[in-house]
């Protein structure tokens, strides 16, 4: 078998140290929005390192650092919304964190759990991901993707805005779904 088949066959020791291409990365949300739609969102501005080793999952460890005031849900009104104190409170707290306290694997399915603080509350989350592939780009870079999610309750970390709408139910949900398109790069 080579290297790498169309880009997605795993190559066989993906053990290293990685950072996060933010340039192929989504870091993003979803929200009910008047109990009717749903809002999506991402983050523009992040960083993150990993260091993978799937022989000893629990050796894995993984940090993000993201710019809150990067939030992007292609509305200017909405996104100065997030921005103050009803939601992330930027001018207190400018980032949003997370730093991974247990990785576990079976196959290509990876569960990461780690504190994850948003407007300077710190909780743990599990986030479930699989591994979608490793590829050596044109450029000699061994490449790794993860696509993952889960769910979490924003008043957990004191994201509470909301207003009661006429017919029942509120205008932001509770429940914020996160997504992860994630493109790490081994570091030479």
């Amino acid at each position: 078998m080579s290297e790498f088949d169309a880009g997605t066959t795993a190559i066989a020791d993906i053990t290293g140290d990685y950072t996060i291409d933010v340039a192929h990365s989504r870091l993003g949300f979803v929200a009910r929005h008047a109990m009717v739609t749903k809002v999506r969102g991402q983050f523009k501005e992040f960083s993150g390192t990993a260091h993978v080793d799937p022989a000893d999952p629990a050796s894995s460890k993984v940090d993000i650092t993201i710019a809150a005031s990067s939030v992007d849900t292609g509305s200017p009104d909405r996104d100065g919304h997030l921005l103050s104190a009803d939601f992330f409170g930027v001018e207190d707290t400018p980032e949003i964190t997370f730093s991974s306290t247990d990785v576990s694997r079976e196959g290509s399915e990876w569960t990461i759990t780690g504190d994850l603080t948003i407007k300077g509350t710190t909780k743990s989350v599990s986030i479930d991901f699989e591994e979608v592939g490793t590829a050596r780009d044109p450029f000699g870079n061994l490449r790794l993707g993860f696509e993952g999610g889960t769910t979490i309750n924003r008043s957990d970390w004191g994201l509470s805005f909301n207003a009661a709408l006429d017919t029942g139910g509120v205008l932001v949900s509770e429940k914020i779904k996160l997504e992860f398109d994630i493109s790490a790069i081994a570091n030479a």
